[in-house]
């Protein structure tokens, strides 16, 4: 049984489009995508950040199966959607691991969910890490958070951070789970990434 959150509180500014979340993706909105990816990967609910449009976005994307949370705060940055995901998400299920998810993020398939969920361990943080040109991995998104560590990455995720200080802390409870190329794990900021959204077929996890 896990949570997830999907954060999707931010402007897109620098992308000039309004909300990420509504961008076209396969002939819906992004985060209806998405949200359908972490229910199909075995998350047992998704807990969704709005803040930036809220009203467009609750009005052009079914949410309905999701549990939607506004974040009043969401100006001052990531760190105060992922307090309220992390919140939301504990007080629906308090002993369930909680899944971090961006709404910017297409290449997130429910493969990618349901492998970091396979691979958790109790008391440890899973990251989806992705495999770069020379080989090595670049932690990413998702995060599956054991309950009690989600606590203590929301504690300390101020401004735009979310739960990088935290991670960045405790490198030693961080487990990388391989699940596929670079461009699966990246996510849309700018004009040139809008490449992303092209359609394509699920991305196979690496063994």
């Amino acid at each position: 049984m896990v949570s997830a959150v999907l954060l999707a509180a931010g402007a897109g500014i620098r992308l000039g489009r309004g909300p990420k979340a509504l961008l076209p993706f396969n002939g819906r909105p992004l985060i209806e995508h998405l949200a359908g990816e972490l229910r199909r990967g075995g998350c047992t609910r998704v807990v969704v950040i709005l803040g930036s449009g809220s009203a467009r976005v609750r009005t052009e994307a079914d949410l309905a199966d999701s549990h939607v949370v506004i974040n009043p705060d969401w100006e001052t940055g990531m760190g105060s959607s992922f307090r309220a995901g992390i919140a939301e998400a504990l007080t629906l299920a308090p002993r369930e691991p909680v899944l971090v998810a961006l709404a910017d993020q297409p290449g997130l398939t429910a493969q990618t969910v349901a492998r970091l969920i396979e691979r958790a361990a109790p008391a440890r943080v899973s990251c989806a890490a992705y495999r770069l040109p020379g080989g090595n991995l670049l932690r990413g998104h998702p995060v599956l958070f054991a309950p009690q560590l989600a606590r203590a990455a929301a504690a300390g995720a101020l401004g735009d951070s979310g739960a990088r200080s935290f991670l960045a802390a405790h490198p030693g409870l961080v487990d990388l789970v391989a699940c596929g190329a670079e461009a699966e794990g990246r996510d849309i900021d700018t004009p040139a990434d809008l490449t992303l959204l092209e359609s394509r077929g699920p991305a196979e996890a690496e063994g």
